[in-house]
């Protein structure tokens, strides 16, 4: 008897020892959440409509492409909106269906007097819109990881094209926003002509009237300047890119062949082996490279280029920013702020002192309602519900589980939860006494009869919480997440570290008097 309560005695001391460790000091080792430390929160809605623009404008560049390396005579390909465009005076109508199969897929096509219309299907656009509020999210979580955020949340929140964006502890919030917004859409393309010194003087050498295969896009003119003060200039560049932002492998910090800041990147083997041959045709030609429809240098083709590139012309800040993005992936499309909260950290501390607060005030309730109507053998519920909150801070400290507002409720819940099973147990031990059995055959029946409830309500508690966690937004998780936490630690405590004290109790006593009363 003694030997095995040795051993139990032994695994509490070790089970409470490792606890205080994972914990100890709190101030370093529990994480916590931006109610409690401050920081940013952000609701940003992702502009889907973009996508679909994105979509079309590409399909219309492919399919004025296709048509004249095939010579199929038309007059006018165009967009109408982000999802519709228009192809105008076909001559011969099979020629052109032969060379527009691609665009049916996605497109649904009606005739039209000398040509067609197309819009895109409503199941491909409801694709397409979904697809792209998920790619959003994974590219601004890559992003917040990228610069170094402790326990960010990044999820979807309310509308199908909102994200819920949490930064706990950041500072500067305006690069925050900047870094988390930018669409990093990298781009190398050919320059028609520039640059210009203003959009007007561009226009005028075209006759007020671009080549429907491209476009005008500012950007830093040569030797305008060092990089961050560098005039505007104007470039006319073709449409279609050589290379995009998805055929990106990896980008870092450089410099150029002046030692001032810029980013190097390389390109994925498709996309080199694609630009190996678009270089080696247009040597002697001009290049620009462009980073969200913006021209960050342009530099002339000398020979074969395939897997590898740079980005001059910029500031140290600016290079440290676009690594994060590049590396990130290119937003699919841009977004808007609908919401945004900046928490302060004095606002943190003072709901870690409110929360404190109310932990002691009812954990003190608690001891005195126990001691009150249980007497002696509350001490013991008291002892297992402070083993129960170590514990409990211990696994979250361990874990690791970012402690929010919401987590300090649920710590609180435990208490409750660490009550109630002392209570079932404790009445279930007086009704046993009731029927005259000695004190330690009512304890081992307490315990042992009760043991099914505890495992029944500590069960379906813990169905809920599992909900609140898989379908909960970021408070509700980690309300969720300290409550099924608290609900595994309070059975063992309940049980096993209660029952422990009570043959601690009863092993002091002489067996002669183990039929004596109980203080309960």
């Amino acid at each position: 008897m003694m030997k095995n309560l040795k051993w139990r005695i032994g695994l509490i001391v070790v089970v409470i020892g490792l606890s205080v460790w994972a914990f100890v000091p709190p101030e370093q080792k529990v994480k916590l959440g931006l109610d409690l430390k401050g920081g940013v929160h952000l609701v940003l809605r992702v502009k889907t409509d973009d996508a679909l623009k994105v979509e079309t404008d590409t399909t219309v560049e492919r399919l004025r492409d296709t048509l004249t390396r095939n010579g199929v005579a038309f007059g006018k390909v165009e967009a109408t909106s982000s999802t519709e465009f228009r192809v105008e005076g076909i001559q011969d109508d099979a020629a052109y269906r032969a060379q527009s199969v691609d665009a049916d897929t996605v497109y649904d096509r009606a005739s039209e007097a000398g040509g067609y219309s197309y819009r895109m299907k409503p199941n491909v656009a409801n694709q397409l819109r979904d697809e792209t509020v998920s790619q959003a999210l994974e590219t601004i979580e890559r992003r917040v990881n990228e610069l170094g955020v402790a326990e960010p949340i990044v999820a979807r929140y309310g509308a199908v094209d909102q994200i819920l964006v949490q930064l706990p502890g950041v500072s500067d919030v305006r690069r925050a926003k900047d870094i988390i917004r930018s669409t990093a859409r990298l781009e190398l393309r050919l320059v028609d002509q520039g640059p210009f010194p203003s959009k007007e003087s561009a226009l005028q050498a075209f006759n007020n009237v671009l080549p429907p295969d491209a476009e005008l896009l500012p950007g830093r003119s040569e030797g305008g300047g060092t990089a961050g003060t560098a005039s505007t200039a104007y470039y006319v560049v073709k449409r279609v890119s050589a290379v995009a932002g998805n055929d990106l492998r990896n980008a870092q910090q450089s410099l150029d062949e002046f030692n001032r800041p810029a980013v190097a990147f390389t390109l994925k083997q498709d996309a080199a082996v694609r630009f190996g041959s678009f270089t080696e045709a247009n040597i002697g030609r001009p290049m620009a490279i462009i980073l969200d429809g913006r021209v960050m240098s342009v530099a002339t083709i000398q020979g074969r280029i395939t897997d590898s590139g740079q980005i001059t012309g910029i500031t140290r800040e600016e290079m440290l920013d676009q690594v994060i993005t590049l590396k990130s992936g290119a937003l699919p499309a841009s977004m808007d702020y609908l919401e945004e909260r900046t928490v302060g950290p004095s606002l943190g501390q003072d709901s870690i002192r409110a929360g404190v607060t109310a932990s002691l005030g009812g954990l003190a309730l608690v001891v005195l309602f126990m001691i009150f109507y249980y007497k002696l053998t509350g001490l013991n519920a008291v002892v297992s519900i402070v083993v129960n909150l170590l514990i409990l801070l211990g696994l979250m400290a361990f874990i690791p589980v970012t402690m929010t507002l919401p987590g300090v409720a649920g710590f609180i819940l435990t208490i409750g939860m660490g009550v109630d099973s002392n209570v079932l147990i404790f009445e279930r031990i007086k009704e046993e006494l009731a029927t005259a059995r000695g004190v330690r055959a009512a304890v081992n029946a307490g315990f042992d009869r009760v043991w099914w409830t505890i495992v029944d309500t500590h069960v379906s508690s813990l169905i809920a919480a599992l909900l609140l966690l898989q379908f909960g937004t970021g408070p509700i998780r980690g309300f969720a997440v300290t409550l099924i936490i608290g609900l595994l630690s309070n059975v063992f405590t309940a049980v096993f570290v209660s029952r422990t004290m009570f043959e601690m109790i009863l092993s002091r006593r002489h067996p002669a008097a183990q039929t004596q009363t109980l203080s309960i």
